[in-house]
C-alpha cells in the first residue's frame, strides 16, 4: 500500500510547491525549469513509444 500512497504525496507535493521551486532553481542555474520538464518528458514519451513498438 505505501508503494502507491508515497509516489503520489510525493507528486503531489511536487505540484504543491512547483512556483516556488522552478523560482530558486532560477535563481541558482539562470534557466528556465520548464523547458527542462517539458523536455524531458517528451523524451521520455517518445522512448516509450518506440520500446511499445518493437
Amino acid at each position: 500500500m505505501i508503494k502507491y500512497i508515497l509516489p503520489a504525496i510525493i507528486i503531489f507535493l511536487i505540484i504543491l510547491f512547483w512556483e516556488k521551486i522552478t523560482e530558486s532553481v532560477y535563481k541558482k542555474f539562470k534557466i528556465r525549469l520548464n523547458y527542462i520538464v517539458v523536455i524531458l518528458i517528451s523524451l521520455i514519451l517518445v522512448v516509450i513509444f518506440f520500446l511499445l513498438n518493437n
